[in-house]
């Protein structure tokens, strides 16, 4: 990996997400909740692509061949980029298409309370995540702002991890809201159209990793 800041804001994504990404599949379990089974395939994304980002990083730094006489250091953009079309985009349809029938064919929520703890519990550790992160990326932001930093770093780990652990915690904000909202007012509604929320939210993140992922490519 480029910098030790870059591997270990993807450890700590990676534990994090890990750990969420089980709470949430068993929060679903217990309250039926089409958000929490969303944000299930959030967290599940986001391992994955942590997993590829270390795979990338590490076949990067193979010494170069004859067949590859320039390295291999580009080979850690792909990676990203085959989890930006794949996963969060498969993701993304999943999560809208789940949403809509939640909508049309409504059913209660069952032992919310569950629910929310674990939604609750994502956040403190997706917080944890973000501020490994931040922290990380700090010193070679520079006088940069967090804007430029995505766009103009060479290094692919920092900004990916930056925008998946926002976008987690935005996903858990929304899920939580749906919940409490589907909960408070007797509404089950609430609880698809949060949903659709997530999905449309997976989308952006595809989109912008995409782009981001194939401009690093590209070179």
């Amino acid at each position: 990996m480029a910098t030790s800041g870059g591997t270990r804001a993807i450890l700590a994504a990676l534990v994090a997400n890990v750990g969420i990404a089980v709470a949430k599949f068993i929060g679903f379990l217990i309250t039926r909740s089409s958000a929490m089974l969303a944000e299930s395939i959030h967290s599940v994304a986001d391992v994955s692509n942590q997993l590829l980002l270390l795979l990338g990083g590490r076949r990067a730094r193979r010494a170069p061949t004859t067949t590859h006489p320039f390295g291999f250091g580009r080979e850690r953009y792909f990676w990203s980029f085959v989890v930006a079309l794949v996963l969060f985009s498969v993701g993304a349809a999943f999560a809208v298409f789940e949403g809509i029938r939640k909508v049309r064919d409504p059913h209660g929520l069952d032992d919310v309370g569950w629910g929310v703890a674990i939604l609750v519990f994502g956040i403190v550790l997706e917080s944890w995540s973000f501020r490994t992160a931040v922290v990380a990326a700090t010193p070679e932001r520079g006088d940069l702002t967090w804007r430029q930093f995505v766009v103009k770093t060479r290094n692919p780990e920092l900004p990916v991890i930056l925008l998946e652990d926002a976008g987690a915690l935005l996903g858990l904000v929304i899920a939580l809201t749906a919940i409490g909202l589907a909960s408070a007012t007797g509404e089950p509604r609430w609880d698809g159209v949060g949903t659709i929320l997530i999905g449309l939210l997976l989308g952006a993140i595809a989109t912008v990793l995409a782009r981001e992922m194939k401009s690093l490519l590209v070179g």
